[in-house]
């Protein structure tokens, strides 16, 4: 027990004397996060810049220009010069021009859909998908409404709203517990397999094996020492998005630090897997940095699995670390119970065990 402390107590010691590993463990997540959520954090919203030309100029053109600015999800600017409209729009700087034709108020009164001026000409992007899914429909809407009022259409069919009280969550919501899960993920990896490979190479596994010390106090230090970094660290990040977005956690705190044990555990095994295929330090970071920078992207962690393609997502839903921020992110967000996410446990478990067992067959102290 003596040993086992002294060696989780001299761990701790080189990760606050190492400052590189402290920068790149939890300063550089931390940026990121920061960096993420205030470009994306109060994502979810789409506006639509639009420039409307009124070249009729009448009480009726000045209606559906109003009309326009009701609509939250228009961001509408009024301009006088078509061309210079066109050029923004190819620059990316509009999303649609609308032009009102010279007799529109005309059209209008006379109810005449065949006059020149009933016909709005919009111009649109033509590769923008946000443009074409949600930009046309809602002029066209738009349109539509006001000419059934002005023919005094009635519906025959209509529909009856029932309002559902849904979780209101931001994109930071959904980037705080992959940030966590990353952040695990890449100490473990990257750091165990860079650590143990260092000091295999220079001997110093060798000599703590010549020594009375029991391979267990070895291995259950290194696991405490790094449970405790993870936990401070995973701390640290969660309340640091509170403070600065505002995020929360609504679930079980055991429950989180649980899952945080669960992937530090299961990453640790499979960092000592790497170690042991890493014949020298340098050969261990591109091997952990192969395996971690596809997880990145795959794993959930600052995109959602459900967007990537279908034939993609049941390989993603295997990988340790989509099950571990999609468990983080159940529990801060909704709330979640170890009910809901025993499958996600298991997973993990799962990966934690085998991974264990063929580190502790191809491990070597020299």
């Amino acid at each position: 027990m003596k040993a086992y402390l002294q060696l989780t107590l001299a761990q701790l010691r080189l990760f606050g004397r190492n400052r590189g590993v402290l920068l790149w463990t939890l300063v550089f997540p931390i940026f990121f996060m920061v960096m993420l959520g205030s470009f994306f954090g109060n994502g979810g919203n789409t506006s639509l810049s639009v420039s409307v030309i009124d070249q009729d100029q009448t009480t009726a053109s000045k209606a559906l220009l109003s009309k326009m600015n009701q609509l939250s999800l228009l961001k509408v600017t009024e301009s006088s010069d078509l061309d210079a409209s066109l050029k923004d729009l190819k620059h990316g700087e509009r999303q649609l021009v609308v032009a009102v034709p010279k007799g529109y108020e005309a059209a209008v009164n006379a109810k005449s859909p065949a006059m020149e001026g009933a016909k709005l000409t919009v111009y649109y992007d033509e590769t923008s998908q946000t443009t074409n899914q949600v930009g046309l429909p809602i002029l066209s809407q738009l349109v539509d409404g006001i000419s059934k009022q002005i023919v005094g259409y009635t519906p025959v069919i209509t529909i009856q709203p029932q309002g559902v009280q849904a979780i209101k969550l931001k994109y930071i919501d959904f980037l705080v517990p992959g940030i966590v899960a990353m952040m695990i993920m890449n100490n473990n990896l990257n750091g165990v397999a860079g650590q143990i490979a260092s000091w295999r190479e220079r001997g110093v596994l060798r000599r703590l094996q010549s020594t009375p010390l029991h391979p267990g106090s070895f291995i259950a230090a290194q696991i405490t020492a790094r449970l405790l970094l993870n936990g401070a660290q995973a701390i640290i990040v969660l309340l640091i998005g509170s403070i600065i977005f505002g995020t929360q956690v609504n679930g079980s705190w055991m429950l989180l630090l649980m899952f945080v044990v669960l992937g530090t555990l299961t990453f640790m095994s499979i960092g000592f897997i790497i170690a042991a295929l890493a014949k020298t330090p340098e050969s261990a970071g591109p091997i952990a940095g192969f395996i971690s920078f596809p997880l990145l992207f795959l794993g959930g962690i600052l995109f959602p699995i459900k967007e990537m393609p279908n034939w993609l997502q049941p390989i993603v839903n295997m990988l340790p670390i989509a099950h571990l921020s999609t468990a983080l992110r159940q529990i801060m967000n909704v709330g979640a119970s170890f009910a809901d996410l025993w499958h996600e446990a298991a997973l993990l478990g799962g990966w934690m065990l085998v991974a264990f067992l063929i580190a502790s067959l191809t491990f070597k102290w020299e």
